[in-house]
């Protein structure tokens, strides 16, 4: 809640007791103060360790290997939380591509690799009751000793919620890729808990990691709900 404060307060800043006063549009007020939630799951504490890390270590890169990075950064794009294309910096990329390395098993690398471009997944077959979480690749490539699969998924939801892809994240570490059927039901229901007739719709989101290079294919997501037969080719969006 917002208070008009009085004259006397004109030169106020800050927060105190509770309440923070604040100026917007050239006018002062004063409202309740927010503390923010301080709860950080295992999950958010293990990307922030990564990005820690990786801040550390771009400042003992030589002038040679940061010019090298920034090079080719200019070549690459990201992607803006309006879904255009970005330019990003040398740090930037550096970050993106190691914090995959590492999520893989790997380590930073200083010099930036050679990079290859990976392909998306195919669709997939998932089967979802309340004993069993399969994932199955319809098929994979050739040559998968450089790539890892990462699966990301939402929380139970109820019917009502028809989009929580942006709810997805990961449950595990990055999967070898395999034809055959995955079992994901410990790891996805030990962070999310279970779903049930109250929440049986699950949201996902998967895509392939270069664990050598760290470059990530595109996105394909796949909703999927408790008992029902979960038709791969549902998906068919790719983010």
């Amino acid at each position: 809640m917002k208070y008009a404060p009085s004259i006397a307060f004109e030169e106020m800043s800050g927060s105190a007791k509770g309440v923070t006063a604040a100026k917007a549009k050239g006018r002062k007020y004063l409202r309740n103060r927010g503390y923010g939630k301080k709860t950080t799951t295992a999950s958010q504490s293990t990307v922030k360790g990564i990005f820690k890390q990786l801040s550390q270590s771009w400042k003992n890169l030589t002038v040679a290997q940061i010019k090298a990075w920034n090079n080719l950064a200019q070549s690459q794009a990201g992607r803006s939380i309006l879904g255009s294309s970005a330019k990003i910096s040398g740090l930037n990329l550096y970050q993106r591509l190691n914090f995959w390395i590492i999520r893989c098993g790997g380590n930073a690398v200083a010099n930036p690799p050679a990079l290859v471009g990976v392909d998306a997944p195919s669709a997939a077959t998932v089967q979802l009751t309340a004993e069993v979480f399969n994932f199955t690749l319809l098929s994979i490539p050739e040559n998968v000793a450089n790539l890892r699969l990462v699966i990301e998924a939402s929380a139970p939801t109820s019917h009502g919620i028809s989009n929580a892809f942006d709810k997805a994240s990961a449950f595990a570490d990055p999967f070898s890729v395999v034809a055959e059927s995955m079992d994901i039901k410990a790891a996805y229901d030990n962070k999310n808990g279970a779903p049930s007739a109250g929440r049986p719709k699950i949201f996902m989101r998967y895509f392939y990691v270069n664990a050598v290079t760290g470059e990530k294919s595109a996105d394909i997501l796949k909703e999927v709900e408790l008992g029902e037969n979960n038709d791969p080719y549902d998906e068919g969006n790719q983010g």
